[in-house]
């Protein structure tokens, strides 16, 4: 009796053991588990985004500060001979020093920008366009403080620009990122890069 039980019983064994990979491995599983890294992933690309604009902020907030602080009412100081030089100017129209007669339309120009931006961003998937609007975001904010709390008023605050190339219009460290991240949105918009990460060919 042992003896069948055991040679009737064997076979069950592999058949057991060879059930539980097939389980594991079947076709739905790997689609499950897609779907669940793609969750993650696309947080920790909008993490990337505000860290991005969170530094450039930053950086922007506190050159200003020490401008106003040390440069504002001084003599320009040269970095590079004549070619560049940090000289404190204020600044009521757009990035460069344009349309000064339009603060308050380039202030509501840039809140429009963080409002897309940030609607955005639920969508965001891909790493080149989190940083290329995380560059946008801290860039837009940075200038926009300025427009809220400096004189003459609210919303139309001048904007402190220092950095000053020569024959060059004269700009701050968030103008600087507002470029950076257009130029950058625009060679992914030539690879047909979308920002949730997929990719498509005109």
């Amino acid at each position: 009796m042992a003896e069948a039980e055991r040679i009737i019983g064997t076979p069950d064994i592999p058949e057991a053991a060879g059930a539980e990979p097939e389980q594991s491995s079947g076709p739905d599983l790997p689609d499950g588990q897609e779907s669940t890294e793609a969750r993650p992933r696309g947080k920790r690309r909008i993490a990337v985004l505000f860290a991005v604009a969170a530094f450039a902020y930053a950086i922007d907030l506190v050159s200003k500060m020490i401008v106003v602080a040390r440069l504002e009412h001084h003599a320009p100081i040269e970095i590079i001979g004549d070619w560049l030089r940090f000289e404190a100017i204020r600044n009521a129209g757009a990035a460069f020093g344009f349309g000064e007669a339009f603060t308050i339309i380039f202030t509501v120009i840039a809140t429009a920008v963080i409002v897309v931006i940030a609607r955005l961003a639920r969508k965001l998937y891909s790493l080149p366009w989190a940083i290329a609007l995380g560059l946008l975001l801290g860039g837009a904010l940075g200038n926009l403080t300025d427009r809220i709390f400096r004189s003459p008023g609210v919303f139309e605050g001048a904007v402190v620009d220092f950095i000053a190339p020569k024959h060059f219009a004269v700009f701050n460290l968030a103008d600087s990122a507002i470029v950076c991240g257009g130029i950058l949105i625009v060679l992914l918009s030539f690879k047909g890069l979308d920002p949730d990460g997929t990719v498509h060919k005109d």
